[in-house]
């Protein structure tokens, strides 16, 4: 099984996802932003980082790179997609997801441990979390306030597309664990048909005890156990 994470000028956190999947027991590889095809790729990750330095708003830039255009046609073709923090923000410009991620509600740029409840554990990357489980993970990013339209978000709620939702360590979702003022807490989505993942969280930096968590290895454990069940099928 083959993962594509995707490079674009400014990502910081490529390195950091192909370590993950390979400590997940997958093999990954990056595929540069202005390559137009994803090859034998069997999923793909849209890293951290500033794509094309953030200009104009996060992701904007990106969406329009050559890689983007199969990276779409992946995903609307229910290819195993993951965007984290810069990636979310470059899904949600393409169109891969809904919504938008706008300015922190402080005004500044967050970088600190935050917890997480985890929503489902039927997704192909939950699937070695437990519905209700609290995770610890770092964050980074200034414009992580995820919004979207009354009917989107009711929609995202009534279909169980919310995946991860801020909270305390004891699991209670308040507005003082909201680190960003995402409404009703979301730190994660998927769409409709649930192969597509965006999240604001980097579990790419909390898969190692050194690094202070190892909450965020079950999502590529999820991941590429996902793929190797879509190999026998």
């Amino acid at each position: 099984m083959n993962v594509a994470v995707i490079t674009f000028p400014g990502s910081n956190c490529d390195q950091d996802c192909v370590r993950s999947v390979e400590l997940a027991g997958g093999s990954a590889r990056y595929v540069w932003h202005r390559e137009v095809s994803l090859g034998d790729s069997d999923a793909v990750i849209v890293p951290g980082g500033f794509a094309h330095g953030d200009y104009l708003r996060p992701g904007a830039i990106a969406r329009f790179s050559p890689i983007m255009d199969a990276v779409i046609d992946f995903g609307r073709g229910g290819g195993l997609v993951v965007g984290i923090c810069n990636g979310f923000q470059v899904l949600c410009e393409a169109g891969l997801l809904p919504g938008a991620l706008l300015r922190n509600r402080s005004l500044r740029f967050q970088s600190h441990d935050c917890f997480m409840r985890v929503e489902r554990s039927d997704t192909p990357y939950t699937g070695d979390y437990r519905v209700g489980q609290v995770i610890g993970m770092p964050l980074s990013h200034a414009d992580g306030n995820y919004y979207a339209d009354p009917d989107t978000l009711a929609a995202l709620e009534a279909e169980g597309r919310v995946v991860f939702r801020y909270c305390d360590a004891d699991g209670a979702v308040t507005q003082d664990a909201n680190p960003n003022g995402s409404l009703n807490n979301i730190a994660g989505i998927a769409n409709a048909r649930g192969n597509v993942l965006g999240m604001m969280p980097h579990p790419d930096r909390a898969i190692e005890a050194v690094l202070g968590s190892l909450d965020g290895l079950p999502l590529f454990t999820s991941l590429v156990g996902a793929l190797a069940r879509a190999e026998v099928a």
